[in-house]
């Protein structure tokens, strides 16, 4: 009983925000990760965040293979990562791009990820390796993301899906904002928790500064971490939302977690989609934090979450124009009702 109420203390407001299977992973990934590891060299939190993506590695589904090659620019050499279906014509190529606060991850950390997106939608997966910080400050990541993105435009006819996780949420979107014009653009981009740079006085912002596995504090640590001497934060490829054109840009779902501090950046960025005439949907996934895409395995709500996100990226490829309606774009994740008790099958 003593160690029961220890927890709800430690735990907060988020005890019984939570289920307990979602703080069983909590609690794993802390035990690997703790949150006082940020301030340990870069060296050693990449170590110590390799050998957790390792730990909670799923293996590959049947049927997927996966090469490793080079995407060669003037100034360096890009490692990815393809993956393919056996015995499947794929009919659409996803472009994704890994998280890590820009600091952290590479093409081990997010491999079972991508060959399940490859599993569950039949498409080919390019999972892009870029530099990271404090080595390479921006735009390092983002001018490795577009050069990904512009090898695969050259080198494949398939139709181009974006999509990234966390940091990698926010290459994506920096890329779509920078192609929309490119006569390969992305047919749609899924970005899942994305950091996009919002207003931190918004409502997740305040509501959830202090959530399991990503604070406010940490937002600003890695924003810090990899930015160039003199960085503006107006950059749109350094922070998507404070572009002054959301026009043109792919159909785009942006799907985050309910407690987590970068919620509301996607809202906003659904927002400023809709307002220029785009399609665009957000959905606010209840009672999950950031990351949760690792706890797929053993948290339900997070397995749920993630078989609605690989059909986002089935339905975008396909080019199906019925994946949005107005309606399900205006009440995404509002407590009247809406995206919240919907999936996208049945939009």
């Amino acid at each position: 009983m003593a160690g029961d109420a220890a927890d709800q203390t430690r735990r907060g407001k988020y005890a019984d925000r939570l289920d307990p299977e979602l703080w069983a992973y909590i609690d794993k990934v802390n035990s690997w990760y703790p949150p006082e590891i940020v301030a340990a060299p870069i060296a050693e939190q990449r170590a110590v965040y390799n050998r957790m993506c390792a730990a909670f590695h799923h293996g590959r589904p049947a049927g997927v293979s996966a090469g490793d090659g080079l995407v060669v620019t003037q100034a360096h050499a890009i490692p990815v990562r393809h993956y393919r279906m056996a015995n499947r014509i794929a009919t659409a190529i996803v472009v994704y791009y890994h998280g890590g606060g820009f600091v952290l991850g590479d093409l081990n950390s997010h491999d079972d990820i991508c060959a399940e997106i490859c599993a569950g939608t039949g498409f080919e997966v390019i999972s892009a390796d870029n530099r990271l910080a404090p080595e390479h400050l921006h735009p390092a990541a983002f001018d490795d993301a577009l050069a990904v993105f512009e090898w695969v435009a050259a080198t494949s006819a398939l139709p181009i899906v974006l999509c990234g996780e966390s940091a990698g949420g926010t290459l994506a979107a920096a890329v779509a904002q920078a192609t929309r014009h490119h006569e390969r653009h992305a047919v749609g981009q899924v970005l899942i928790y994305p950091g996009l740079g919002g207003d931190e006085s918004g409502r997740s912002y305040i509501e959830h500064a202090e959530a399991p596995l990503l604070t406010l504090a940490d937002i600003e640590f890695y924003r810090r971490v990899r930015s160039a001497p003199g960085q503006v934060l107006d950059d749109p490829t350094f922070s998507p939302l404070r572009d002054r054109d959301f026009s043109g840009l792919p159909p785009t779902v942006i799907v985050t977690a309910e407690c987590d501090p970068l919620s509301s950046d996607g809202e906003a960025y659904r927002n400023r989609i809709l307002a220029a005439g785009g399609q665009a949907w957000w959905r606010e996934e209840k009672r999950l934090v950031h990351s949760f895409l690792r706890a797929r395995m053993t948290v339900p709500r997070a397995a749920e979450a993630f078989a609605r996100i690989i059909s986002d990226i089935a339905r975008l490829g396909a080019g199906d124009g019925a994946l949005i309606s107005p309606l399900v774009g205006e009440m995404a994740g509002r407590p009247e009702g809406g995206a919240k008790d919907r999936d996208l099958s049945d939009s």
